[in-house]
């Protein structure tokens, strides 16, 4: 199995510069590189990478836009929201749009390589507890419709709500299985019915999904 195919969108030339040479000493194929959102779609178009590490601030056009666009044009790209910020509103946006996740700027090397990787297994989401205070923080206020949230539950089966509840509180397939008294295998499979009938893309969406609808509560 080849390693993903990186395109890493950045209006800092040294930022691009840093994760790009980091990313090469692990291996990771950096395909290319984006100074603003509006040359990411365009190159993201041309190099089909598989993930796109794209900045949330740009100029011309932003990454909560780019993301969009580039997810619209290939739905099989994962992308990685980089920010300076762990609670920012347009993070948010970017997660329920289709982002898979996001990175602060500061993040560990090791930190960077491992997440470019494990994006692409749809199976672990990326800073789950801050992810989580993000969601319960600005779930049910984004600033446009996003169609994944307005999903009818009533295709899951009580099994698969239960694992959308506990998946939407940030739990693993470990975790899930000892919850629910469940073999990690019967979790993977109710995990992927999910993802199905609600055309989730991975685990990020599942929480902003099961906020979204009210599966779950900032109080619990």
């Amino acid at each position: 199995m080849t390693g993903p195919r990186v395109l890493i969108a950045d209006d800092q030339a040294l930022l691009r510069s840093g994760f790009r040479m980091i990313l090469d000493r692990a291996g990771v194929d950096v395909v290319g590189e984006a100074a603003d959102g509006n040359e990411a779609i365009a190159s993201a178009a041309r190099l089909r990478p598989d993930v796109v590490l794209m900045d949330i601030r740009m100029p011309e056009l932003d990454g909560l836009a780019a993301t969009r666009r580039v997810l619209a044009a290939d739905p099989a790209c994962r992308v990685l929201i980089l920010t300076t910020f762990d609670l920012d509103r347009y993070v948010y946006e970017a997660l329920a749009s289709g982002a898979s996740g996001f990175l602060l700027k500061d993040v560990t090397p090791e930190h960077l390589v491992a997440s470019v990787r494990l994006v692409l297994t749809g199976d672990a989401l990326l800073a789950p507890a801050i992810t989580r205070r993000l969601v319960e923080r600005f779930a049910g206020t984004a600033t446009t419709p996003h169609p994944l949230v307005h999903k009818d539950l009533a295709a899951l089966t009580p099994r698969e709500l239960d694992v959308l509840r506990l998946l939407g509180r940030g739990l693993s397939n470990t975790e899930l299985a000892g919850a629910l008294h469940l073999t990690e295998a019967t979790v993977k499979t109710h995990v992927a019915h999910i993802f199905a009938k609600l055309g989730l893309r991975d685990r990020a969406q599942a929480v902003v999904a099961a906020y979204e609808t009210r599966l779950v509560s900032p109080a619990e």
